[in-house]
């Protein structure tokens, strides 16, 4: 039996949230995505690029040549979508992407030196933002915090997410 992330049993003492109090959770999550997105979109807004290029160059650092196809599945979008992102990160030197050597068809992307020094600011921003927020909230705030984000993923996302971080990358 699953009692993962999602299962329900630990949570079951829980039960007693109100709809207000989820309500309430559900508005925390939209005023802080803002504030996690708020300073990396100033720096990608000064380029000309929108959140779709972080999450692009997100993945592509922390999976060094990822396939698009695989890029394609993580980010969830269309094929033409991902096209334009990358054809402007190709073509502004910051994404290189490399013809497959087992299967020609294959294209993988890496990062270019410009490519890292962006996805350095746009990080550093963001985890200096999420290392303030975690010391307020304390350790077990984070292992709980983490334990929640877990749960709302979908199946398949959790189990690429647990592939990427428990590569260690």
């Amino acid at each position: 039996m699953d009692e993962g992330p999602g299962s329900g049993k630990r949570g079951e003492s829980l039960l007693f949230l109100t709809d207000e109090q989820l309500r309430k959770g559900i508005e925390a999550m939209f005023f802080a995505y803002k504030g996690f997105t708020s300073d990396p979109d100033r720096i990608l807004e000064m380029r000309g690029y929108g959140r779709a290029h972080h999450r692009a160059i997100h993945f592509i650092h922390r999976s060094h040549g990822t396939t698009v196809n695989n890029l394609l599945a993580i980010l969830g979008v269309t094929k033409q979508s991902l096209n334009r992102v990358l054809r402007s990160l190709i073509d502004d030197g910051l994404v290189e992407s490399r013809v497959g050597s087992r299967d020609k068809r294959e294209r993988h992307l890496y990062l270019t030196e410009a490519g890292l020094v962006l996805e350095r600011e746009l990080s550093d921003a963001q985890q200096a933002r999420v290392r303030d927020a975690f010391r307020v909230a304390g350790p077990q705030a984070v292992s709980g915090f983490r334990t929640v984000l877990e749960a709302m993923m979908d199946p398949e996302m959790r189990r690429r997410y647990q592939r990427l971080t428990e590569n260690g990358q």
